[in-house]
């Protein structure tokens, strides 16, 4: 996990995001442990309570459970809550892209050039 502390996007919402990735890819599958939030705090050198935000989110969103005394879980997904997740990340991710394109000086047309040619790519 990479945190990036220059950031714009609070610390905890980078964890979230990659968590989620890691989810909703089905790299983190029902039933698999999250790191203990101690532990992850640790690694990454930043507080637990930025950590347990993070994790609040994600349960929040349904994709996690909380077992007391125990830690944080994947839940099972749903494909409808699936596709829902996705579609909510795009938005945000492609809401992202326009601003950086309008801030470019970038032109409808000049940026479905380049969402083809990576779309072509990957």
């Amino acid at each position: 996990m990479k945190i990036y502390q220059n950031s714009s996007e609070p610390i905890y919402k980078q964890i979230a995001s990659q968590l989620r990735e890691e989810i909703l890819s089905g790299r983190l599958k029902a039933g698999d442990p999250l790191p203990s939030i101690r532990v992850l705090a640790q690694n990454l050198k930043i507080s637990v309570i930025t950590t347990m935000k993070a994790y609040d989110e994600l349960s929040e969103e349904g994709l996690v459970t909380a077992s007391k005394g125990k830690g944080y879980f994947v839940n099972a997904q749903d494909k409808k809550m699936l596709e829902e997740q996705f579609m909510r990340q795009l938005e945000v991710d492609l809401t992202n892209a326009i601003h950086s394109a309008k801030i470019a000086g970038l032109g409808l047309d000049e940026v479905c050039g380049i969402l083809r040619t990576l779309w072509l790519i990957d």
